[in-house]
């Protein structure tokens, strides 16, 4: 146990996390929203690394290495992705997906 909570709290609020950035990824038609959506995503497998490494390999970090990873990776594709996100808005004035025909060239 961490601090007392059972492995199993950690999984509930991971895996709640998990899936309501799933259906946030599959019915947000906003670009912005679908990027936190993969955010929230990640997060939550961040935190299901740092509570199996605490319980599993208690003396190992392992699990907060991958954590850190993540996070950086995580960064630089919102990074990445607001600058796309951006440029779309000026040249098209809208970051929404169902306007992808009008994106085609």
């Amino acid at each position: 146990m961490i601090a007392g909570i059972p492995l199993e709290y950690f999984l509930i609020v991971s895996t709640i996390m998990f899936f309501v950035g799933i259906y946030g990824f599959i019915t947000r038609k906003n670009l912005i929203t679908i990027l936190m959506s993969i955010e929230l995503i990640l997060n939550s497998v961040n935190i299901n690394f740092v509570a199996f490494n605490k319980y599993l390999y208690p003396d190992n970090l392992h699990g907060h290495f991958f954590t850190l990873f993540i996070i950086a990776v995580a960064a630089s594709e919102a990074a990445v992705a607001i600058a796309i996100i951006i440029n779309i808005y000026r040249h098209y004035s809208s970051i929404d997906v169902e306007n992808v025909e009008k994106m085609k060239y």
